[in-house]
């Protein structure tokens, strides 16, 4: 490919600098990294995906990835530059009749890239809970495509997989796919009618569509992806789900499967998408094939961390190999203030579970947010019907997941008999093994961290002090068949997350 442009506006760049300047190059551009700044210039190329063979066609695409990003991540992309001058002699900007266009970015340092910020052990849990919601967020206002578009459709969805599968085949990794591709082929039957739902749900929207690890990157101390898919809309015009499943499964090939469990709980706590469970599964074996077929693709090569890529394959296969018996119900018993959403999220990291928070679902179902405030609103969202609609919720999230193969949390004070006992059924029904995590503090630790919480208006419960004295006066204690399901958790001190994680696996079908 001829190199004439790109070597001259990095001599450009550099003269005006004063400065090396780097470059970059993928299969369908050139990157010239400038101490501040970087300038991406599409290769002229014709690909079955892409093509970027014209000077107009450059300019579109150019124009869409500003677009598109700036969605996600305004703060890089900075603008669309003309390419003016001659391929010898080309400047950015001026007069003229551009020759070519550039997509102008600010740079950011290669060790803030999400994918090497977990291969130094300096990730934030925090940060991916923040990132989950503004991804939530973008997701939500993201456009959605009509079902009559095409994009969302079963055939092409299953065809994706199938074709992925049979490249990795081409290139050698034979032996390693028969149950995937059985696995594939079962699950494109089984999920045929979820995906029509989904698509005529509204769940297809313009998404990023590249969302793994090494497209993420710390930007003023937030998580903020970037370089999403401009050049194809049958890649990015796809359920939120097969967004979400990029990254979980990329975090999952990195041994960060409690960082992936943590994420989604964020996502699903600010979307409500319990429905979506069904199909991630999917969407994560597919994007751990796709990272694969890359991988294949050219020479191999470390991974930007200098640690090599992850083993994608033996990623999807892990995905579709699991354990029997999964599937299990856990609810929390406690008053508040007795530490059931922190253990909870900790046990959720542990365990890969699905958690469903009351004091979310209650705001979700009055249209608020999850730290909003239903009395600044002039709104009663704890009354008796309420409540008994936040539990109706609550259950069918958990009937959703359980039936998606998940291991569920419900998050929830459950300090009436009744409540406890609909739980208990909904396990029966499925044959899913049922426990009851009982979270206890002493009365004047319950008072402390209610009264904090309350100051701090961090957090999405809005149970105050005086309902703190109602639930001590008015709970209906665990009965003895019920204690018999129970781990008892005293939340004074550390809790052992794991041992707690093994009594919940240990867990058998009551008879």
């Amino acid at each position: 490919m001829d190199t004439t442009l790109v070597d001259a506006l990095r001599q450009a760049l550099q003269q005006e600098t004063g400065q090396p300047v780097l470059r970059v190059e993928t299969h369908i551009s050139w990157v010239l990294l400038t101490a501040m700044q970087a300038f991406k210039l599409k290769k002229p190329v014709c690909l079955p995906f892409l093509d970027f063979s014209s000077v107009e066609a450059r300019k579109h695409f150019c124009d869409e990835e500003l677009r598109l990003n700036q969605r996600f991540a305004p703060s890089l992309y900075i603008d669309v530059a003309p390419v003016c001058g001659t391929p010898t002699s080309p400047r950015i900007g001026g007069s003229g009749t551009p020759i070519d266009h550039v997509v102008r970015m600010r740079r950011f340092p290669e060790s803030s890239l999400l994918r090497n910020l977990l291969a130094a052990e300096q990730v934030r849990p925090e940060w991916l809970d923040g990132f989950a919601q503004r991804l939530a967020t973008l997701h939500e206002t993201a456009e959605r495509m009509a079902p009559v578009s095409g994009f969302g459709n079963p055939d092409p969805i299953a065809k994706a997989a199938v074709d992925v599968v049979a490249t990795l085949r081409a290139q050698g990794n034979g032996n390693r796919l028969a149950a995937l591709d059985a696995w594939i082929k079962a699950q494109s039957q089984a999920l045929r009618m979820a995906w029509i739902a989904r698509q005529q749900a509204g769940a297809v929207r313009e998404c990023h569509g590249d969302l793994h690890t090494a497209n993420v990157v710390l930007v003023d101390g937030a998580l903020t992806p970037f370089d999403c898919i401009e050049f194809d809309p049958a890649l990015s015009h796809i359920d939120v789900m097969s967004d979400i499943a990029f990254l979980t499964m990329d975090l999952k090939a990195r041994g960060r499967g409690d960082l992936a469990a943590r994420f989604l709980d964020a996502w699903l706590q600010h979307s409500g998408d319990y429905q979506g469970l069904q199909v991630l599964r999917f969407y994560e074996v597919y994007r751990a094939l796709v990272r694969a077929m890359a991988s294949g693709l050219g020479p191999r090569q470390a991974d930007g961390d200098g640690t090599g890529r992850p083993d994608y394959l033996a990623c999807a296969t892990e995905l579709i190999e699991q354990p029997e018996g999964k599937a299990r119900l856990l609810i929390t018993h406690g008053f508040s203030g007795s530490g059931k959403s922190s253990v909870a999220l900790q046990l959720l990291c542990a365990m890969g579970a699905i958690r469903v928070r009351s004091d979310v679902e209650r705001k979700r179902l009055h249209g608020l947010d999850a730290l909003a405030r239903s009395a600044t609103r002039g709104l009663d969202i704890y009354g008796a019907e309420a409540t008994r609609r936040t539990f109706d919720r609550l259950r069918a999230c958990a009937r959703d997941a359980l039936l998606a193969g998940y291991p569920v949390i419900v998050d929830a004070t459950f300090l009436r008999a009744a409540e406890r006992h609909r739980f208990e059924a909904l396990a029966a029904e499925l044959r899913v093994p049922f426990s009851i995590l009982d979270c206890r503090a002493a009365n004047a630790t319950l008072r402390r961290r209610v009264a904090e919480r309350d100051v701090a208006g961090t957090d999405a419960s809005e149970a105050g002090l005086a309902v703190l004295e109602r639930q001590l006066q008015t709970h209906e204690p665990l009965a003895p068949d019920e204690s018999a399901l129970a781990i008892e958790v005293s939340t004074e001190d550390a809790v052992d997350i794991a041992q707690i994680a093994a009594r919940w696996r240990a867990a058998t079908l009551s008879h």
